[in-house]
């Protein structure tokens, strides 16, 4: 039987897992833009635009600690940081391409070594997705094989509906739990119409053939019409949901410190320089040339998945304007 909550039901199940004592993040408006935040309460759920950043530091924090060192009576002493203190997490809000994110990461994260900082948030959090109904010219998750009503990644995924309501799927266990635990936000029904979703400027791509022009264009004069102009800020990486670039520093002294994990990014001039002071991608266009090959044929490569979920914040974002779907379109477009 399909099920639909209110709006207001909404924003009571938000109150009801706070005061269960569940971290629960979702869109916010935080000063002018909105950012995925902490929610303190219902109110401050915020469903009226794409938060300027992913979701994925929720799973994978900018800058954390992995472990702490102190020097004490001689010996070296080792402390690592207890996960199992990780909060039971509701993400809430969701649309499918930030939804659809940690399901990609999950491979790399647990490839030959588990992250268990990256597992443990994912095995202690609920994904409630919500279909995208607030998209832009940007947005081009269908040209990757998503869609703005693509249910992948959430456990309970909502869909707008004309009268304010949402309907309601339990795709996983996890959704199923958070409906039974609160049965009565929920009632029995399909609702009124859907919303309907933004048309986007970029049709599905043909990512198959594209993966096999990267295959036989490692070196083509598209890099440097393209990327030249690239200034290695490493924005589109920082907010790309599916970017997963990590650097480890230990940061103190020798008696006394922390060894912490930090976002990186292949577009920063040295991410690739060797200790030697080689540096085998050494101009910007090899540095972005890297970036659309690890996103459409290295990670597909390895793990049948593509590297990015459309969400076009890495366009917006870019200071010198370059768009990654209209590079797709141009190699998709392309004979040899």
């Amino acid at each position: 039987m399909p099920q639909i909550i209110t709006e207001q039901n909404l924003r009571n199940l938000i109150d009801l897992l706070v005061k269960e004592a569940k971290l629960v993040v979702g869109p916010k408006l935080s000063g002018s833009v909105v950012l995925y935040e902490p929610l303190a309460a219902g109110s401050d759920l915020t469903l009226d635009a794409l938060p300027r950043r992913s979701s994925k530091e929720l799973f994978f924090p900018i800058c954390e600690d992995i472990l702490s060192y102190k020097r004490e009576n001689g010996a070296m002493k080792v402390t690592d940081v207890d996960r199992s203190k990780f909060p039971e997490t509701v993400l809430i809000g969701a649309p499918p391409c930030d939804a659809g994110s940690p399901a990609i990461l999950d491979a790399v994260m647990s490839w030959d070594y588990n992250d268990e900082f990256y597992l443990e948030r994912r095995r202690k959090s609920t994904i409630v997705g919500i279909a995208c109904t607030k998209g832009d010219d940007a947005c081009f998750c269908r040209a990757v094989g998503l869609a703005p009503d693509a249910e992948g990644g959430s456990d309970l995924f909502l869909t707008p509906l004309k009268d304010g309501s949402y309907a309601c799927k339990a795709v996983t266990e996890k959704g199923q739990a958070l409906v039974a635990a609160h049965p009565n936000l929920f009632a029995d029904g399909a609702g009124t119409e859907p919303v309907p979703f933004v048309d986007q400027a970029v049709e599905k791509l043909d990512l198959a053939k594209i993966k096999k022009w990267l295959e036989e264009h490692f070196e083509d004069p598209l890099w440097e019409k393209i990327a030249d102009i690239c200034v290695g800020c490493g924005a589109c990486a920082f907010i790309c949901p599916a970017c997963h670039c990590f650097d480890i520093n230990d940061e103190g002294s020798t008696d006394d410190g922390v060894r912490r994990k930090h976002w990186d990014a292949c577009g920063f001039a040295k991410f690739t320089n060797h200790a030697s002071g080689h540096n085998p991608r050494d101009v910007q266009n090899k540095r972005y040339r890297n970036r659309i090959m690890h996103k459409f044929k290295y990670y597909d490569d390895k793990f049948g998945k593509t590297l990015c979920t459309g969400c076009g914040r890495c366009i917006r974002a870019c200071p010198v304007g370059i768009d990654i779907a209209e590079i797709l379109e141009t190699i998709n477009s392309k004979q040899d």
